[in-house]
């Protein structure tokens, strides 16, 4: 049994927008963690022993990002349903700071990747995903999650990011590009 005293381990890399979810939500909850740097190039046996089934971690959202061109009719499909999601959510702020109202909670964590990686994503993409004069509310949002005091202590150097993720790009497009012929 866990002693109440016991620091959580959180295993992961700080460009991971799930770790920061978790980190997050462990700080607003006041659950002491102990955050381990893991290098997925060389995974520790603490990695691969709690993480058992996969041994592998990904990441989905970049390989959507950078997937080859001339997708198509299922590029068009994943732009229809991203625009209605993001008018959902934009619908869900109202005039509310956060999604819950004047504090950081669940929602607020699981759409967090847009405050601080999309600005990331789209750079390194070349591309704009999210724009302000569409989605005003969504913008003013990230701005107060990322100002808020116990996320930004839980956020990423953004230039450490972009360098972080540069030495990937290649990867993921020839993952994206495998993944696509695989399909056909």
């Amino acid at each position: 049994m866990r002693k109440m005293s016991d620091a959580v381990k959180l295993i992961g890399t700080f460009t991971c927008p799930i770790v920061h979810r978790m980190e997050v939500a462990l700080r607003l909850k006041g659950i002491p963690y102990e955050f381990i740097e893991e290098d997925l190039g060389n995974k520790s046996e603490l990695l691969l022993k709690h993480n058992p089934i996969h041994k592998k971690c990904w990441g989905p959202t970049w390989v959507a990002l950078w997937a080859a061109e001339g997708e198509g009719k299922e590029a068009a499909a994943r732009e229809a349903k991203a625009k209605a999601n993001l008018a959902l959510l934009e619908g869900q702020l109202g005039g509310k700071r956060f999604f819950g109202g004047d504090r950081v909670g669940f929602l607020d964590l699981v759409t967090s990747g847009f405050a601080h990686w999309l600005g990331v994503y789209e750079e390194m993409g070349g591309t704009r995903l999210l724009a302000e004069d569409e989605h005003p509310a969504l913008w003013r949002w990230a701005r107060e999650y990322t100002a808020d005091a116990t996320v930004r202590h839980c956020l990423p150097d953004r230039e450490a990011l972009l360098a972080a993720m540069a030495t990937s790009k290649e990867r993921f497009v020839s993952a994206a590009t495998a993944m696509e012929m695989a399909r056909k």
